[in-house]
């Protein structure tokens, strides 16, 4: 426990002081505790809740939800793109700004903002216990939806920028198209004319695993490489490369097999055919 207490004392002694008065960055308390009440509600307490009850619908929460998350995401891309990438980025080890620089604090507010959007995006799992798609709760999206955000926390809370934000970035840019995808799924059968491109969302998100290992990679092969963090680097890397071969896995068995995959792996608002969301 000793070991444990003066790990977490010397990470927060890395603290980004510019994240210190955002809302759930103070201290890892009350994020942790969120996502200890939401493993907790979509793994035990939400399906007794729901044993004896008949499912909801939420079809027109669903399509709110869904556009309300290609909206977010949006302005999330637009604001890192404005905020260094399309600017004073160079696209290759970009250290993080620490100054007060208006460029720098608007870094700053949108790696927050993504941060803030994935608690948002728990909602994901709610929808699937309250429509009693148990089924669809498995081990790999609890433990995106988990998990992840808590490492994201403290990536964003110690180093809110540089070559590290690339992969928020794109993993913003691939939730346009996935929240776009599911808000037209969940109109139901007047949009499935519109629904031809659904096989291409597979190799959207291995194009993004593909560019965001790829980046980091530089990392390993700059000499003057600069960015302050080594384990984000890695991280990201190790979350890339596992992710790719899992979807690479899914590609293999869906496209190139011809397998029916199993209806666990759909999203909210989807019909039809299998898919892995898990980014």
């Amino acid at each position: 426990m000793e070991a444990v207490v003066n790990l977490y004392q010397e990470m927060m002694k890395h603290a980004d002081p510019r994240i210190q008065n955002y809302p759930l960055m103070g201290s890892p308390l009350l994020m942790t505790s969120i996502l200890l009440s939401y493993v907790y509600f979509v793994l035990s307490l939400g399906p007794r809740l729901m044993a004896n009850r008949k499912p909801f619908q939420l079809r027109g929460f669903m399509v709110v939800y869904n556009f309300s998350l290609v909206a977010l995401s949006l302005y999330i891309v637009y604001e890192f793109l404005m905020s260094g990438w399309l600017s004073t980025y160079t696209w290759r080890c970009d250290p993080v700004d620490f100054s007060n620089s208006p460029e720098a604090l608007r870094m700053v507010r949108v790696a927050w903002l993504f941060l803030f959007s994935k608690f948002i995006e728990l909602m994901d799992t709610v929808i699937f216990i309250l429509r009693k798609k148990d089924g669809q709760v498995t081990f790999l999206h609890v433990f995106h939806h988990s998990v992840l955000p808590w490492s994201w926390w403290w990536g964003v809370k110690i180093a809110p920028g540089g070559m590290g934000s690339f992969h928020a970035m794109i993993n913003s840019s691939v939730h346009v198209v996935m929240y776009l995808y599911y808000g037209l799924s969940a109109l139901g059968p007047v949009a499935q004319p519109y629904l031809w491109w659904k096989k291409h969302m597979t190799a959207i998100q291995l194009v993004q695993f593909v560019l965001v290992s790829l980046h980091v990679s530089q990392y390993y092969f700059v000499p003057a490489c600069d960015y302050q963090y080594p384990v984000i680097i890695h991280l990201i890397w190790v979350y890339g490369t596992v992710f790719f071969a899992l979807f690479s896995n899914f590609w293999y068995q869906a496209y190139t097999k011809g397998k029916r995959l199993p209806r666990v792996l759909q999203q909210n608002g989807a019909p039809g055919t299998a898919r892995v969301k898990a980014n």
